[in-house]
């Protein structure tokens, strides 16, 4: 039962005029961590903001700790509450008094517990002879929780007819796309999507959610500015002093990607990159923007990030989860990743996001580069901020902390003077001395917040208005998972950089990139085995020459592997060109020559693309168009990105007469026409080829019907994996190559590697065993995870 008190001071805060309604807010977990550092004083902050407007208040923090020390807890943080600058003593003491008198505790565990919250709740409002407008029920509670929680608002506690519930969800939501998707289904079940909010309290930060109102209120300046052909990059940054002692048993589970870059950075990447709406206070255009900025994102691969890892980290998790001696933590504690967008406005723009533990300095930004094409003949002595266009130009989201101090905007005087809200941001005075990303602050134009406020109090703010666009939906959090999560799959087994920590961490964790990859500036190696004593060390094996069913093997780290198979592919076409006037090389798909796609489009500015044909081993029968198609992954991975003349390109045609693969259409004839017609003795020069799992290549797999032998150069085939059928060349065809290339990459290649190594000629059982040219070479290129294990 709500105490007396409550009731005496509800009726009292009840104004003359009349009022629209009544609110309930349910802080669940109310005696936490995140309930005492942050959201009491956020729902403090909405009373001081609301009080004595439309509404009445009652605040109700819940937990399953004892009512008595439950009421002790709140009690004790109520008391600790304080006020912004600008509210008059006398006000503040009066407000806190009527919010503490407004807040009450309660043991909040089994259905009946809700009931009678939800009984409890309507007696007052019948009391104090008011309309319910609505409840907010706030889950500062672990997701595992959820569940029953929200089974017990739906069935026992929502409010009636005519009232609004919203229920707020504190992340994680989720630890891949799959988890996340079962628990937003889960939470679907019991609450409609405009009910949710998702925190990202990131969406709270005064310079995050500046952005949107910056773009649209400088729209004419930015207008010709904001795309691929004036930014140089975009650099979105969270660093921490800090490291993770007291919280390993989170971090070890998620790690820095899963709880900085997947959530906040990403957020404020799709502010800064989404188009812009034409009305940017309607929620949801503002959502429908983001979501098709996440649809944008280009896939990542592991050459996108480099990791690294604090070197006391493993000694904490040992310590804290009592893991033996032995153990040694694979968990990331920084990240560098590269992210590209496949759109007009930002196609080739590099999108840098980074976060880590234990760096030199806490601070956090958005910054946007622009590109700079002046040259000034004068000495940089006689360089003036606001004429120069010599000098760097650039628009900082100064998040917080760092050199600075505080949320700021800052804009290079040599850009335009940007217009920003005088009533919610001041220009900054001078701060001799000061520097910023290498300037000196007079180079800007800064702007700071008039009053700043705690991210929560922000967002508990919107919450209460109804504002959607400050949280995340089950469509945009589905989104951003379905990005995060293969690069997270890939770098599972990564071992990561270590690094000391804090100063000493020197140039170690710099980075650079090219094209779609990222890496380390000091290629210093990575301990495989992190800990004290002597670890072998990648270099010290960099490539590995030695022969593998009687042919040269060459075997790496996948990065040095890729970059030999891209040298010598590179060096077969300057001698088949000199030699015969063409390249012909024929490649295969799947995942496994990604890497090598993007080696060759981005570091191999000599290769003789004008005289190269390139052919496809194998295609599945779907449209050209299509994500599953390998003409696709071709497209996007390297066509783009080079200039090879059009008529050079030979996809193989398995959509004819709007069918696929249709036998009566004689696809497969009409390519070995044209292989025949342009490949002097359909010799290629070089032809790429994968091994699958049971021993497949190409698309010629086990007791394949056709493609073995025989005189056929070109065959349809039938796959055991969706999309059933395939076009392939056959393997008489392949064996007339010069060369034949054997990519096999991962560790669940392994098995079938060994298997392999012990079997004879026997392609109907494993194609790749029929692979032997009879006049060329075979090399296999296999990295160390496949040959070794």
């Amino acid at each position: 039962m709500l105490t007396v008190a409550m009731c005496v001071a509800l009726l009292g805060c009840l104004q003359a005029q009349e009022l629209r309604g009544h609110v309930s807010v349910i802080l669940l977990g109310a005696t936490g961590d995140l309930a005492r550092k942050y959201l009491w004083r956020g729902l403090f902050q909405l009373y001081l903001d609301e009080a004595g407007k439309d509404y009445s208040f009652s605040f109700h923090g819940a937990a399953l700790t004892s009512t008595k020390q439950g009421q002790a807890f709140i009690a004790k943080v109520l008391e600790s509450l304080s006020c912004p600058e600008d509210v008059a003593p006398d006000r503040c003491s009066e407000l806190k008094g009527q919010f503490q008198r407004l807040s009450a505790y309660r043991h909040l565990a089994t259905r009946e517990d809700y009931m009678a919250l939800s009984k409890d709740i309507e007696a007052q409002v019948q009391r104090g002879g008011l309309r319910e407008a609505g409840r907010i029920f706030y889950f500062s509670v672990p997701p595992f929780a959820y569940a029953d929680i929200a089974r017990n608002i739906n069935s026992s506690c929502r409010p009636g007819p005519g009232a609004w519930l919203r229920v707020v969800l504190e992340k994680p939501f989720g630890h891949d796309h799959l988890s996340a998707q079962q628990l937003a289904t889960e939470l679907g079940g019991f609450f409609r999507e405009e009910e949710m909010y998702r925190v990202d309290h990131y969406l709270g930060k005064q310079a995050v959610a500046q952005i949107l109102p910056f773009r649209d209120q400088n729209r004419k300046a930015l207008d010709g500015l904001w795309s691929r052909h004036h930014v140089e990059r975009v650099e979105i940054i969270m660093k921490e002093t800090v490291d993770a002692e007291g919280r390993t048993s989170f971090y070890e589970e998620y790690g820095v990607i899963r709880d900085v870059l997947q959530n906040h950075l990403t957020e404020v990447l799709t502010l800064v990159a989404m188009e812009l709406p034409h009305n940017i206070s309607s929620s949801e255009s503002v959502l429908q923007h983001k979501l098709r900025a996440f649809r944008a994102l280009r896939g990542l691969q592991k050459g996108s990030a480099v990791l690294g890892q604090y070197q006391a980290y493993s000694e904490q998790v040992r310590r804290e989860q009592q893991k033996p001696d032995s153990f040694h933590s694979l968990t990331p504690t920084f990240a560098g990743v590269l992210v590209h967008m496949d759109n007009l406005r930002w196609e080739g723009v590099p999108f840098i996001l980074m976060s880590g533990k234990a760096l030199d300095e806490r601070v956090g930004y958005a910054r946007i580069l622009f590109r700079n094409q002046a040259y000034c003949v004068q000495n940089d002595e006689h360089w003036v901020a606001d004429q120069s266009r010599c000098l760097p130009r650039q628009i900082v989201f100064y998040i917080g902390h760092g050199e600075l101090g505080s949320p700021a905007v800052l804009v290079s005087r040599n850009l335009f003077r940007p217009s920003l809200p005088p009533e919610s941001w001041k220009e900054l005075g001078a701060r001799p001395g000061l520097r910023l990303f290498g300037r000196p602050l007079s180079d800007f134009y800064a702007y700071s917040p008039v009053r700043e406020q705690d991210a929560y109090s922000v967002l508990i703010s919107h919450i209460f208005h109804g504002r959607k666009d400050s949280f995340v939906t089950t469509e945009n959090l589905l989104a951003s998972w379905g990005f995060w999560t293969p690069l997270l799959d890939g770098l599972a087994h990564e071992v990561p950089r270590l690094y000391p920590g804090g100063a000493e961490n020197g140039h170690l964790l710099d980075f650079e990139f090219g094209g779609a990859r990222l890496c380390f500036s000091q290629q210093q190696p990575e301990q495989l085995v992190p800990g004290p004593g002597p670890a072998p060390m990648p270099s010290g094996f960099q490539v590995l020459k030695a022969r593998y069913r009687e042919s040269p093997l060459i075997s790496a780290w996948p990065e040095e592997l890729i970059a030999k198979l891209a040298d010598d592919i590179e060096a077969t076409a300057v001698r088949a060109v000199r030699r015969f006037g063409a390249f012909h090389l024929a490649l295969s798909g799947g995942s496994s020559p990604v890497p090598l796609f993007q080696q060759l489009a981005t570091r191999h500015y000599g290769f003789p693309w004008a005289h190269t044909h390139l052919w496809l081993v194998d295609e599945r029968c779907v449209p050209l168009w299509d994500p599953e198609s390998n003409f696709q992954h071709l497209q996007t991975h390297l066509l783009q990105h080079i200039r090879v003349p059009y008529y050079n390109i030979h996809p193989m045609p398995v959509h004819l007469r709007q069918r696929l693969c249709a036998e009566e259409d004689q696809g497969a004839q009409t390519y070995a026409s044209e292989i025949s017609a342009l490949v002097a003795n359909s010799s290629f020069d070089l032809v790429l080829l994968g091994m699958g799992a049971d021993g497949h290549t190409a698309s010629l797999f086990p007791q394949s019907p056709s493609g073995l032998d025989g005189e056929q150069l070109v065959v349809l085939t039938e796959s055991p994996s969706r999309p059933f059928q395939r076009m392939s060349l056959s393997l008489p065809l392949i064996n007339r190559a010069r060369k034949v290339a054997v990519l096999v990459m991962g560790r669940v290649k392994r098995e079938i590697t060994v298997l392999v190594s012990r079997v004879g000629h026997e392609p109907k059982k494993w194609p790749i065993s029929g692979v032997l040219p009879t006049s060329g070479q075979l090399v296999w290129y296999m990295d160390y995870e496949a040959f070794l294990g």
